[in-house]
Order: structure tokens, then C-alpha cells, then sequence
């Protein structure tokens, strides 16, 4: 490889304009128009859309458009099982999606599974959309990295989700990557500053054993940052984030129950149960109360003929609920994609009425809206927790939603980092929603234009 070649694979893509829409059908309501209008002229864009905002349908007229424009194919990436769903939205809307599986396309809009992706070559695409696009979000996810590299070369990229950054807002520089601004470290070197003002990034610090940097914005910085991600993101939770009706978006009311279960035996060397300190802590806090967890779950569910969501995190806790639960059936890391699809699909049509999974399986992008009881045990991912509940309480809806938190008097503390963690979530929607309208644009490219000359004393 020579050095010319070196570089354009580590570029991007150097087009970065978009065209107007071709296509924008009565189906969509009139801020969804708005944002398929804006990324669509945009070319490489993300949408932050709250749950059941319509981010699929806006997908679809998106993709459409690209096709339309330029009669080669869209690539639809979605987590698992909400192809399928995709695929049904698209017959809904009048819009020919093709489900392709292990790298088998066709013309057109084509959607498969992230677990698909390395079947496919970028070569064949012009277009990607990351749907729940928050799995970009790990900086050193393997994940985010095939990614990347995919869509690096593609001249139009659309990212949706809920959740952009629900830890913390450096979260958003694996957007900004993904779409060709600046990259990750670019953004953080920017707008913040580390506790040793340095760039380490959080693999190297965890290679010295020690905690993982705490990046804060510059003085002054917020405000500039806020309107650099306006310049290609748009964020909104209800219509009138744009000036339109909330109408047809009101949520039926959401009920949360949390449940103190006692320990029926204490952590090794006390005499009575203190809040557990540290991860560590937690986790054998988790482990030794499985079983008066799970029970609590079980008496919760059992009986009261609705139809019910149970979300748990360890396998041990699913196998449990399994056997406690009657006629709950459980979605497992050990069933293959297709067996898990077939069962969230039994699920959504009303064969299984009590579902037993874990988020990372379950709640990115489904629509449960049938179901309107969750069971939850808490942890230290609000976008877990968030997700989780929202594959119910969504716009859809028509029944009030009861959430039953079940947790010990040692996993205190994970709760109110929840809390927190949803306060700084409801702080970035807030902040995006306030400057969308003063986006502030910044250059990614140097352009060399001055032709290089060797001394003459170097000759």
C-alpha cells in the first residue's frame, strides 16, 4: 500500500451535501416532514427521537428519498428482531424493504441485524441508517469500530435514537465520528478538559489500573459544544420541541413502585446489612439475594392477569424467574437469533403473555405497546433502565403503565445513579431543543494546498 492509499482508508467521505426531498407522503405528521426534510438536505445527520416518535417511518421516507435520488441501494441497520418489525412498517407504509441475511441483498432498502454487518461490503451501498444508533456510544466497543469503517465511505447517514449519550455527554463524539465530523478525540481535546489535562483515552488508563478520566467542558465551552452538535443532530421528546400539537402524543400516566426486599443472609463478616460500596459490593450484593428477588418478581406477576414484561441481568436470575413465573417464558444469550426472534414475535402477538429477558437482549427499538406491567431490577445503566421502560410506555399506548422496581437495602446507591444519570439525559434534550436553531458549523478538513519543495541543501 502506498501512502496516497494510506490515507483515503482513513478518511471519510468527503461529500457532505445532501439534496431536497423527492418524496414526503401525507403519512407522516408534520414535525417528522420537518426532520426527514432537514436530513435528507443535510446528507450525513442524526435524529434524537424520543420512543414513538416515528423514527421508523422516518427512516423509511428517508431511505426511500436516497434511493429515488440515486437508484442504488440503502443499508438499514437495527437491532435484533427489529428487522423484521422494519420490514412490516415498510408494508404498512407502502415502502419495499428487503430483509437480507448473511450478506444476500437487493435492490433498494435493505435492513438486517448489527450481528449482520460483517456479511456485508460497503462497497455495494450508498447509504446507511443506524437505528438505535446508541450502540455507537462505546468508544471502545469492537462494535463501534466495524461500524465506523463501514459507513466512513457512504455519502448519506442517518442515526436515530433515544438515547445519544445517557451517561455522560462525550458519549456523542462516537455520533460525530460515525457521520464524518470530528472525530472522538478531536471533540474532547475542543470542548473539554481531563482531571490531569491531558488526552489518555479510557483504555489506556484502565491499562495502568487506575480509574477512568473525568472529562468536564472548558470554561466557557458548553454553550459552543451544544451548538456544534445542533449543526448536525436534531433532538426533540414531543412535537412541540418544534412548535407543533402535541395532540396526538400525550403518554398515559407512568407508575413507578419500588419494593425493599430483605436479605435473608448478610455479607460475610456483618451483623447487619450496610448499602454496598463500590461495584464489587454491589455485585455480591445481586448475587446473594437472587432468589428473594426473583420471588418478589414472582408474586408481583403471578396471578394478576396482565400481560408482563420481567427484565433481569444474570443468567441465574432468568433461570429462576423461568421456574417461579407460570407461564413465563424466557429469551436467553444461549437461543440463536432466529429462536429469539420467533419468540418476541409470540410475544407482540399475544402466544406468550409474560416475557422474562435481560435489556441487552431486548430493549432497543421493539414495540410492546400491548404490555403495560414491567418488572425491573435496577443498575447503574440508566439507557438500560430507560429503554427497558419505554418498549412499553411509548406514544401507542393506551393504558397506564405500572413499573415495579424490585432492589435490597444494599443497591441503594444504584438508584440514585439513575437519578442522576436521568437528570444529565434530561439536561442534553434540553440543551439541544434550546440551540437547534444557532448550530454552529466547524470544520473537520485541512486542506494542503501549498506544494511541498525540498531545500536545495538537502539536495
Amino acid at each position: 500500500m502506498d501512502y496516497q492509499s494510506f490515507l483515503h482508508k482513513k478518511s471519510q467521505s468527503d461529500f457532505y451535501e445532501g439534496f431536497d426531498p423527492l418524496w414526503m407522503p401525507d403519512f407522516l405528521f408534520d414535525f417528522q416532514k420537518y426532520l426527514v426534510e432537514w436530513s435528507i438536505k443535510k446528507g450525513k445527520s442524526a435524529i434524537f427521537a424520543d420512543c414513538g416518535m416515528g423514527k421508523t417511518p422516518m427512516q423509511l421516507v428517508w431511505a426511500e428519498n436516497i434511493v429515488r435520488k440515486t437508484n442504488k441501494r440503502v443499508l438499514i441497520l437495527t437491532p435484533l428482531a427489529v428487522s423484521h418489525q422494519t420490514v412490516i412498517e415498510g408494508r404498512k407504509f407502502g415502502v419495499e424493504v428487503h430483509r437480507a441475511k448473511e450478506g444476500k441483498i437487493k435492490q433498494a432498502i435493505n435492513v438486517t441485524n448489527y450481528e449482520q454487518l460483517h456479511y456485508f461490503d460497503w462497497h455495494d451501498f450508498t447509504a446507511v441508517v443506524c437505528d438505535e444508533s446508541s450502540i455507537l456510544k462505546n468508544f471502545d466497543g469492537v462494535r463501534k469500530g466495524q461500524i465506523t469503517d463501514f459507513m466512513k465511505k457512504l455519502p448519506y447517514r442517518l442515526l436515530c435514537t433515544a438515547t445519544a449519550a445517557p451517561n455522560d455527554y462525550i458519549e456523542l463524539g462516537t455520533s460525530s465520528e460515525a457521520l464524518g465530523q470530528l472525530g472522538f478525540m478531536d471533540m474532547l481535546n475542543r470542548f473539554f478538559k481531563n482531571d490531569q489535562s491531558n488526552s489518555s483515552t479510557r483504555r489506556a488508563w484502565a491499562l495502568r489500573g487506575v480509574g477512568t478520566p473525568k472529562w468536564r467542558f472548558k470554561g466557557h465551552a458548553e454553550e459552543s459544544f451544544w451548538k456544534w452538535v445542533s449543526s448536525w443532530a436534531r433532538a426533540l421528546r414531543k412535537p412541540s420541541d418544534f412548535g407543533y400539537d402535541d395532540r396526538d402524543f400525550i403518554l398515559p400516566p407512568l407508575t413507578e413502585h419500588e419494593y425493599l426486599v430483605k436479605a435473608e443472609t448478610l455479607p460475610s463478616g456483618l451483623l447487619f446489612s450496610l448499602p454496598a460500596f463500590g461495584l464489587k459490593e454491589q455485585r455480591e450484593e445481586r448475587r446473594r439475594t437472587i432468589t428473594e428477588r426473583c420471588e418478589k418478581v414472582a408474586n408481583l406477576v403471578n396471578g394478576n392477569g396482565q400481560i408482563s414484561l420481567v427484565w433481569c441481568h444474570l443468567n441465574a436470575e432468568g433461570d429462576l424467574l423461568e421456574n417461579l413465573i407460570e407461564k413465563g417464558v424466557q429469551i436467553s444469550g444461549k437461543d440463536s437469533d432466529d429462536k429469539k426472534e420467533e419468540k418476541f414475535l409470540a410475544f407482540t402477538s399475544g402466544q406468550i403473555p409474560i416475557l422474562i429477558t435481560k435489556p441487552k437482549i431486548g430493549a432497543w427499538g421493539l414495540n410492546f405497546q400491548h404490555c403495560s406491567h414491567i418488572t425491573f431490577f435496577p443498575s447503574h445503566s440508566f439507557e438500560e433502565y430507560y429503554q427497558a421502560i419505554r418498549r412499553c410506555w411509548r406514544f401507542g399506548q393506551k393504558k397506564e403503565v405500572k413499573v415495579d422496581i424490585i432492589t435490597t437495602e444494599g443497591e441503594q446507591d444504584v438508584l440514585k445513579n439513575l437519578q442522576r444519570k436521568a437528570k444529565a439525559a434530561d439536561k442534553m434534550f434540553s440543551s439541544l431543543v434550546k440551540y437547534m436553531n444557532e448550530s454552529l458549523h466547524i470544520a473537520r478538513d485541512i486542506d494542503f494546498t501549498q506544494k511541498e519543495e525540498v531545500p536545495q541543501w538537502l539536495l
